[in-house]
């Protein structure tokens, strides 16, 4: 019965609504697939065929529902070499063990790594995509005609001012077909769909991509696979993060990892290229009221029909449409919080938020502005975190060294600097009541305080270690059990 519940749930939960967010999404998917094709070097097909499959492919077996994955501009950035070198059958060939290494990864679980990713990379991620988003609009926009910029005033006007009035049909939708069918009335000097490369009206067929199957495949497309299973992977946990946020729902991370493993393998046998989950067109999609695995499916399977049945008319879509919706979406998308955070939060944090942004802009690469900015974050954590206090007091019986603070490798050197080795005329107890031992270099540095007030004639003992560092102190220390209260 639960297995019911939970389908009904995530299929057939306000079906009108998912089918129509679908739709919108089906078009804003056709210029992304073309445009990121030409940047990967390859007929437009091979991102339009990408982007139906894998939309179709992760609703079922996704993590998350209502997100939309597909061919993607991080991807196409990554494989830009490998196709000018070896042409597309290696890129199908990589698109296959990108699947497999992604699969791998969802069995073990990566999604976990997730909770390790700081909320001051999660806002530099979401702005730096808004601006990306953005910034992709403007060749389509600016240095064009009149007539373009009428376009996306007015489909601003209708995306932003229809749901005061109407609520059920999705303003962008409303705002494709009124002005598209403008357009194909009286015309205008604007760019279209049409303009952006060739649309084949056909299905995706399968095939084994044309590659000799020995180990110098295997060392050519290696580093790209794997350069694109960490990016899509990276890219589609937090896409699936932030449309957990907006829904207030939760979603499996290692299932969704699985899940895109599962549909760029696919892909890759259908000629498709590698993708992930698309930040843009998901906000598009749960703004247009989409909340179930209905939607996702939808935009797959429309986008297929737009293509094959009404090909003819998609080619007429006027782009700056599509590119006033995009610039929607870059608004909603950007965290116009995050300045008051920047005057609020600590100065690492908005540091770290920063130079999470520039990075993604500069290098175009999501995967790299995450993970230097986790880097970041760890070393201020391990900085913040490194300061050991050293009381000394003096009693009748002994002196007492206390000792508070975190003890690892980053803080010994400022803990040792606070200690006088010198002779003693009573003991010397080492007080950790107020300290934790994380590693072997704290260890190591007990050790080296005993021996060198030792060397001074002094007797040491150490005490009040709590349970876990009494553990990793009798593992690793060279300290007998006499030195240990």
């Amino acid at each position: 019965m639960n297995m019911i519940e939970k389908i009904k749930r995530e299929w057939l939960t306000a079906p009108g609504a998912n089918i129509m967010a679908g739709i919108v999404v089906a078009l804003a998917l056709i210029p992304e697939a073309i445009a990121f094709s030409i940047i990967a070097g390859v007929d437009p097909m091979v991102g339009l065929y990408a982007s139906f499959l894998i939309a179709v492919i992760i609703s079922i077996v996704g993590g998350r529902p209502a997100m939309i994955s597909g061919a993607t501009g991080a991807i196409a950035l990554l494989v830009v070499p490998l196709v000018s070198e070896h042409g597309v059958e290696y890129l199908l060939a990589a698109t296959i063990l990108m699947g497999i290494i992604q699969i791998i990864f969802g069995v073990l679980k990566v999604g976990k790594l997730m909770k390790f990713i700081p909320n001051s990379v999660m806002i530099g991620f979401v702005n730096a995509l808004a601006i990306m988003i953005f910034m992709a609009q403007v060749e389509h926009i600016f240095g064009i005609s009149i007539d373009t910029y009428v376009y996306v005033i007015v489909t601003l006007l209708i995306v932003y001012g229809i749901p005061r009035f109407l609520k059920k049909i999705p303003a962008p939708l409303i705002a494709l077909v009124v002005l598209t069918g403008v357009y194909i009335i009286f015309g205008s000097n604007v760019g279209t769909v049409g303009d952006l490369g060739n649309i084949e009206r056909s299905l995706p067929s399968f095939f084994i991509p044309d590659v000799p199957f020995n180990m110098e495949t295997l060392q050519i497309i290696l580093p790209y696979s794997l350069s694109m299973a960490v990016v899509g992977l990276v890219e589609s946990l937090l896409t699936a993060k932030i449309v957990d946020n907006a829904t207030d729902t939760y979603s499996s991370k290692n299932r969704e990892s699985r899940g895109q493993g599962i549909a760029n393998l696919v892909t890759g046998f259908f000629g498709g290229m590698g993708g992930c989950a698309m930040i843009g067109q998901s906000v598009i999609n749960v703004k247009s009221g989409a909340t179930t695995r209905l939607s996702s499916l939808t935009a797959g399977v429309v986008l297929m029909f737009l293509i094959i049945v009404l090909g003819n008319w998609v080619v007429q879509i006027p782009m700056p449409i599509l590119a006033g919706i995009m610039v929607m979406v870059s608004i909603g998308t950007f965290d116009w919080g995050s300045f008051r955070y920047m005057a609020k939060a600590p100065r690492t944090d908005a540091f770290v938020m920063l130079i999470t942004v520039i990075i993604v802009l500069f290098t175009h690469n999501l995967a790299i502005g995450v993970i230097v900015g986790v880097l970041f974050s760890a070393i201020f954590f391990a900085t913040k975190i490194s300061k050991v206090d050293v009381h000394f007091e003096a009693l009748e019986d002994r002196n007492v060294l206390r000792f508070e603070g975190q003890i690892f490798f980053a803080s010994i050197d400022t803990m040792i600097d606070q200690i006088v080795f010198k002779r003693y005329g009573k003991a010397i107890q080492l007080d950790f009541s107020q300290a934790h031992l994380w590693d072997d270099s704290a260890v190591d540095a007990i050790d080296t305080i005993v021996r060198k007030f030792e060397e001074k004639g002094n007797t040491v003992y150490v005490s009040q270690l709590n349970a876990d560092s009494r553990k990793i102190v009798k593992e690793l220390s060279q300290l007998n059990e006499q030195y240990l209260t």
